[in-house]
């Protein structure tokens, strides 16, 4: 398989091995793609708890209950909750 990067994507992974963290290019890809896998189980785990606790929320909402999120570290605290 052959990839084609950037200039600016080639100079980083050279950085990577040049920094003797990685023995070669493609310990560098290998790691980059184990890392993006990583990220989208991450947010797939994340996007299930959204929706479970929108379901919760309509509920709560009905029964006259609610949270008012006035800024960033207010839904950062929410989602520590869930």
């Amino acid at each position: 398989m052959n990839v084609s990067l950037t200039p600016a994507l080639e100079k980083l992974v050279q950085q990577k091995v040049e920094s003797g963290l990685y023995n070669n290019a493609s310990e560098v890809i290998r790691e980059a793609l184990r890392m993006m896998k990583e990220s989208e189980e991450i947010r797939r785990v994340k996007l299930k708890r959204l929706k479970a606790a929108l379901v919760k929320a309509e509920g709560d909402i009905a029964a006259g209950k609610g949270a008012i999120l006035n800024d960033e570290a207010d839904i950062d605290a929410f989602f520590a909750r869930l």
